[in-house]
């Protein structure tokens, strides 16, 4: 019998401009654990970050080492939405993020899938925080 394909995504890396700017923004605006920081020499280090109580993926905050890498920063995605932070509870983390000064840019809104608001990150970078109607699979 063959053996079944599993495979995931493990790690998605952000171009960030500061190492510890991101760590600080994302540990303390959004609340992730800083899973792994190892100095690799040579002003390169190995972050990893994770939203709380995360089971999937990881953010590797990458320091942009080139002028072709920080021209990216803050538009990897040429102005659409990056990254899709899902939650059990909208309304905790909307709250709790606006109290910590993250930018939002519109008005949480109800669509047939969820409850969901677009911010920012701290170089502009376009996240959706999302609530599903349903569990995800």
């Amino acid at each position: 019998m063959p053996q079944l394909v599993k495979q995931q995504i493990g790690i998605v890396a952000i171009v960030v401009e500061n190492y510890d700017d991101a760590i600080e923004f994302y540990t303390q605006k959004l609340q992730f654990t800083l899973v792994e920081d190892t100095d690799l020499g040579g002003g390169k280090r190995w972050i990893q970050v994770s939203p709380p109580n995360s089971n999937g993926t990881n953010l590797l905050l990458a320091q942009a080492s080139s002028d072709e890498q920080r021209q990216v920063i803050g538009n990897q995605t040429g102005g659409r939405v990056f990254l899709f932070l899902q939650t059990n509870d909208f309304w905790r983390d909307y709250e709790a993020m606006k109290s910590k000064g993250v930018v939002f840019t519109e008005e949480p809104r109800v669509e047939e899938y969820g409850t969901v608001v677009v911010f920012q990150d701290l170089y502009g970078n376009k996240w959706d925080l999302l609530q599903l109607n349903r569990a995800p699979n």
